[in-house]
């Protein structure tokens, strides 16, 4: 068979249809590859850092995200009366819209992301699930399909034995979701997980799983292009979060051995390959105590977390995904870690009230430096945080030679880390660099469920 022919197209200015750190993110590597950028914004984004450092900046709308950022109509207009070639959608919002990235291609703008039959594959968790058995990727027992009834998820769950867990089809960040233990408890979990994804998402379809108790979530990264070439960038451990959220993200995972990893790796590019995938694309698995992995989802656009890969690779993403945008082909092979890196996302909330949200003024700031320190922010001294957007206001990155020295590091950072006029969660995250757990690489998903919260009050 002949290969297909290289054809590239380059890009001259892109659309960042985003905000905060990583629509800053993207400027940054567009300059370095001199394309033009335009930034678009809320009315609540006046002042963001994004908007002055694009060359180009468009206002699309009033502060809520439903009139401006998830704003189709209005992001095409913008890219179209500043002649944006293309858009990046970073993540959130609309990165991983099917009709988006279709109405890109319908008005002739490359969408640097994922395809509309590629979105459409994966954005519903039931034929995501559907598709990875097909390609020979292990996945959890469960239903096949949505499930239809109550009586048939319980016929289903005495099947595959309790717990299970119930998922919106179209969920994420852990919305219509529910775990259940016992038959009994099994109705109300159906109801509220229906009303709660129809709310959220639009779409009460539910699915379940057999749960697995005490996992880890371990994800691949993967990057494919036009011509079928799919490589991966090795894994990341998100296992600390609360309530489906990530907290903390590092590479390599304390748990992954190099045969497990060769294995994960192996079905991460199954994965991408059985949907022609292109681009940055990320597959999360679950991990059980006996080192069995399972398929959970896959993300068809770039991660908060991918520093942490930046940072053990040496690759820079977001130039990745434009010169594969452009034509080029994916530009390695598969990579094991070099060194150690974590993340830990700031969020401009209060661990103390249940993790309330602070917006605010921000009215003095500090952030560290040293060698092995990346924080990736949009804020300053001066800044107000907007309450209509997700909390997270910055990322703390350090990189060292094992991952005792990245902790280390990490701590000192956090410590130096100074916001002033909102509460933080980096409190917290001191106080977890200190965990005996956390440190011994003990945890599961569920760790910070247990976590005393009472010792930041100290």
């Amino acid at each position: 068979m002949a290969k297909k022919k290289i054809s590239i197209k380059p890009i001259q200015k892109i659309l960042i249809a985003n905000r905060g750190e990583i629509a800053l993110r993207i400027i940054r590597t567009c300059k370095e590859m001199g394309i033009k950028t335009v930034a678009v914004y809320s009315t609540a984004d006046k002042d963001s850092l994004h908007v002055r450092f694009a060359d180009e900046a468009v206002c699309i709308g009033p502060a809520p995200s439903a009139q401006s950022y998830l704003s189709i109509a209005g992001i095409i207009a913008a890219a179209e009366i500043t002649n944006a070639d293309a858009i990046h959608p970073g993540y959130g919002f609309l990165s991983e819209n099917a009709e988006f990235s279709q109405t890109c291609v319908e008005h002739d703008i490359k969408f640097i992301g994922a395809s509309q039959a590629q979105i459409q594959k994966m954005g519903d968790k039931s034929t995501a699930k559907d598709t990875m058995k097909e390609a020979g990727v292990p996945v959890i027992l469960g239903s096949d399909g949505l499930l239809e009834s109550l009586t048939q998820a319980k016929k289903i769950a005495k099947k595959i034995k309790y717990p299970v867990i119930i998922k919106a089809t179209a969920g994420g960040g852990g919305r219509g979701m529910r775990i259940v233990h016992k038959e009994a408890d099994l109705e109300k979990a159906w109801n509220s997980a229906k009303q709660e994804a129809l709310a959220a998402f639009g779409n009460d379809g539910l699915y379940m799983e057999k749960f697995v108790e005490a996992p880890r979530h371990v994800e691949i990264q993967v990057f494919g292009d036009q011509y079928g070439n799919v490589c991966h960038l090795s894994e990341r451990d998100c296992s600390i979060q609360r309530r489906n959220q990530k907290l903390i993200e590092e590479s390599p995972s304390p748990i992954i051995t190099d045969k497990l990893r060769k294995a994960m790796g192996t079905a991460a590019i199954k994965a991408a390959k059985a949907i022609k995938y292109e681009g940055a694309g990320t597959i999360e698995f679950l991990v059980d105590k006996n080192g069995d992995f399972y398929f959970m989802e896959m993300n068809t656009r770039i991660q908060v977390e991918h520093p942490v890969t930046e940072s053990v690779t040496g690759w820079d993403l977001i130039k990745e995904q434009i010169k594969v945008a452009m034509g080029e082909s994916v530009s390695g092979q598969n990579y094991i870690p070099n060194g150690y890196a974590m993340e830990c996302r700031i969020n401009a909330e209060d661990p103390t009230k249940d993790f309330r949200p602070s917006p605010g003024k921000i009215t003095n700031l500090h952030i560290p430096g040293g060698i092995g320190v990346r924080v990736d922010t949009h804020i300053y001294a001066g800044y107000t945080i907007p309450p209509h957007y997700d909390s997270m206001i910055a990322k703390l990155i350090v990189t060292a030679q094992s991952r005792e020295e990245t902790i280390v590091r990490m701590k000192r950072a956090l410590e130096e880390f100074v916001i002033e006029g909102v509460k933080t969660t980096i409190p917290l995250l001191i106080k977890l660099m200190d965990d005996e757990n956390f440190t011994a690489g003990n945890f599961t998903t569920q760790y910070m469920n247990s976590f005393d919260y009472t010792i930041l009050d100290t």
